[in-house]
């Protein structure tokens, strides 16, 4: 389970705001998404191209030094 520690001084509004980011970037979100409702295998097939592109143009921007 993500969690944070509240800083001294820190309203509530942005300790919220720096959790739901922490949910995100963990993808939490996506994974919550994914599991609420049957998923087609034509949209799952679409789901993996999309994140083997996003990998591969991640491993591309590196070896350029980005």
């Amino acid at each position: 389970m993500a969690g944070i520690i509240v800083r001294d001084n820190e309203s509530f509004e942005s300790a919220l705001r720096r959790f739901k980011k922490l949910c995100e970037r963990e993808g939490r979100l996506s994974e919550y998404r994914r599991h609420q409702h049957f998923e087609k295998p034509s949209e799952r097939r679409k789901r993996k191209v999309l994140a083997a592109r996003r990998k591969l143009l991640k491993k591309m921007a590196q070896q350029a030094g980005y």
